[in-house]
């Protein structure tokens, strides 16, 4: 009867261990599912920005200043100079609802927050906790961080996961600026959702940039700011924005170097 006890304890034991190593087994899946339909990696965006959400070419709106390609194109010569002011004062509420899965973009309708998906991509070391806008949210991971350089550490937490944030290489006040006040809502929710518009890197980094264009912050990694600014004359291009006359000159210092 003894006997039959400690075989009866020992099959409850390896019973466990299976449940454990299955569930490991369906968790790493259904994140890996969700990096698949993002679709793009950080190499991918370092090296050219990925082509992700809607083809078709953004249009410049009623009353806004026509430029760009609609493509991503790193060609600065393509975007038009304006200084003009909207007249509309920007309103982050006028992007959409922040970082929705409910977007036409690459990822969108994954069953992940945007947030997510772009940490999914960037991060390495990742693990995972389930949340109510994502079934597969990053735990902790680690960031090669472009805009300084640095390794950093990640722990989702109140208190801790600002230490990464997710950067709009455009700015979206600096979208609403360029030409955004004259798109729909869901152009607008687009851009602010479209991962090639987005970045993981250092939250300090990301505060000292706010809103400011190519001509008034870089990032201090002097490695990534010709990348940096590439990918800014891309996202320009491929949604028809508008450039100030120094941000244009910055831009065409650049072009070609990278």
């Amino acid at each position: 009867m003894a006997e039959a006890k400690k075989s009866s304890s020992k099959f409850s034991a390896a019973g466990k261990l299976l449940l454990v190593a299955v569930g490991i087994l369906v968790i790493a899946l259904g994140a890996s599912s969700i990096v698949s339909k993002v679709g793009v990696n950080a190499g991918s965006v370092f090296g050219g920005l990925t082509k992700s959400g809607s083809t078709a070419a953004a249009g410049a709106g009623a009353g806004a200043v026509s430029s760009g390609t609609g493509t991503y194109s790193p060609d600065p010569s393509t975007l038009a100079v304006s200084s003009a002011s909207p007249g509309k004062k920007y309103q982050r509420a006028a992007f959409g609802e922040s970082w929705t899965d409910k977007v036409d973009v690459e990822g969108g309708g994954n069953g992940c927050d945007t947030r997510n998906d772009i940490l999914h991509r960037d991060l390495t070391n990742k693990t995972y906790v389930k949340t109510s806008k994502c079934p597969y949210a990053i735990a902790t991971g680690t960031l090669a961080d472009p805009y300084t350089g640095r390794a950093i550490s990640f722990t989702r937490g109140a208190e801790t996961s600002s230490t990464v944030q997710v950067d709009h290489l455009v700015a979206l006040e600096n979208a609403w600026d360029s030409g955004a006040w004259a798109w729909d809502v869901a152009q607008r929710t687009r851009i602010a959702n479209d991962p090639a518009n987005l970045l993981a890197s250092d939250g300090s980094a990301n505060m000292s940039k706010g809103s400011k264009t190519a001509d008034r912050w870089l990032p201090p990694n002097p490695g990534f700011q010709c990348r940096y600014v590439k990918l800014q004359i891309m996202v320009k291009n491929k949604y028809r924005l508008t450039v100030t006359a120094s941000e244009k000159a910055t831009m065409q210092r650049f072009a070609g170097r990278c």
